[in-house]
């Protein structure tokens, strides 16, 4: 459970491998506790954060350096976060950081933003457009808002479930708890923090030279947001996704599912073979695509349980709790369950609340047509 968030290939194939899947690649969990380092190739690395103290979780950081500059993927939620990674990247290279690119709006993704333009003034923030927007939007009323946080906290304690209906277990119960006493230390950085938002951004593509490097930064279509961008390294075969790949539970919450699918169907048509994902561990070779496979395959067996139940029971806003409530009778979600949590009791409460997050994000999206 995470309190932060009240917010052409063949799919088959992804349902039939499941059972090939090593044991390894469901070891790993939503709750991240260490801060950690990996290289990917010569000169690119990756950057695992541990989770902020009010159970905010950190998205990843990749670092590409070329002969000439840097170009760093993601600033992550805490500032202070962000200035332990500029001081890794100090060590790596003595080469500036030119480029930073938020993959997109969610905070988690950007708040270090501020600490890079210190470190390295003048460099570019890059986005799709709609992130842009959505940045400037948004963020000065996450500050504004931010207090509020603890309110919510003890009314969803209260109610014994979140935003989207899912009744807590003892382990929710006691990570909002967790998160309620971990609130002040981020307030106290965030009381502080000099805000930064995108300055340059795109509608398609852009392409760096990094010197002897080349990095695409490329919209593919919608899926977690308006304005998902991905990160290709045609030489190293090396794809940075953002939250449109999670691992091991994938981000649901909100957005565009009939689009996610076409955009996941986008993104395999990329010659990848290391896949960086907005959290959780680096994925490799057909493990790789075989997870991506299985993100479409799920999201299009929800958004047909919900087209079923909305044919029943009737299309309107008004309608979403009850839809919600029959699709989770009815949608055998257990091996969906048991694919991208396995045993693990965390991955699987985040699990429930990411599905229903699903559910109302299907709803919303068969409401509006």
């Amino acid at each position: 459970m995470r309190p932060w968030k009240v917010r052409g290939f063949v799919w088959i194939g992804a349902i039939l491998i499941w059972a090939t899947l090593s044991a390894t690649s469901r070891a790993d969990s939503v709750k991240s506790t260490t801060w950690t380092t990996l290289q990917l190739a010569p000169g690119v690395y990756f950057i695992r954060h541990e989770d902020a103290p009010d159970a905010f979780p950190q998205g990843n950081t990749t670092v590409v350096v070329g002969e000439r500059e840097v170009l760093v993927v993601d600033s992550c939620y805490l500032p202070s976060s962000a200035r332990k990674d500029i001081a890794q990247i100090r060590q790596w290279t003595s080469k500036p950081v030119r480029y930073l690119v938020n993959t997109h709006w969610h905070y988690d993704h950007t708040m270090g933003n501020g600490e890079y333009w210190a470190a390295f003034p003048g460099l570019d923030i890059v986005a799709h457009a709609e992130t842009a927007r959505r940045s400037r939007a948004y963020n000065p009323g996450w500050f504004t808002r931010f207090p509020g946080r603890a309110d919510l906290f003890r009314k969803v304690l209260a109610d014994g479930k979140d935003g989207n209906g899912t009744v807590l277990t003892e382990a929710m119960r006691r990570e909002y708890a967790e998160g309620l006493r971990g609130l002040e230390p981020v307030q106290a950085e965030f009381a502080a923090i000099k805000d930064r938002t995108p300055n340059v951004t795109f509608e398609e593509s852009l392409t760096y030279d990094l010197g002897n490097r080349e990095v695409q930064v490329r919209f593919l279509g919608r899926g977690n947001t308006a304005g998902d961008a991905v990160v290709y390294l045609p030489r190293e075969r090396i794809l940075v996704t953002g939250d449109l790949v999670v691992h091991p539970v994938p981000y649901m919450f909100s957005g565009f599912p009939s689009e996610y699918v076409r955009t996941l169907q986008a993104l395999e048509r990329l010659d990848y073979d290391v896949l960086v994902p907005g959290h959780g561990e680096v994925l490799r070779g057909a493990r790789a695509h075989e997870y991506v496979g299985a993100l479409g395959a799920f999201t299009t067996a929800v958004i047909g349980a919900v087209e079923q139940q909305v044919a029943v029971i009737g299309n309107g806003q008004r309608n979403l709790v009850p839809v919600r409530e029959a699709v989770q009778k009815t949608f055998d979600v257990g091996p969906w369950r048991d694919r991208f949590s396995g045993a693990d009791s965390d991955n699987r409460d985040f699990f429930d609340t990411t599905y229903a997050g699903l559910i109302t994000s299907a709803h919303a999206e068969i409401w509006g047509k």
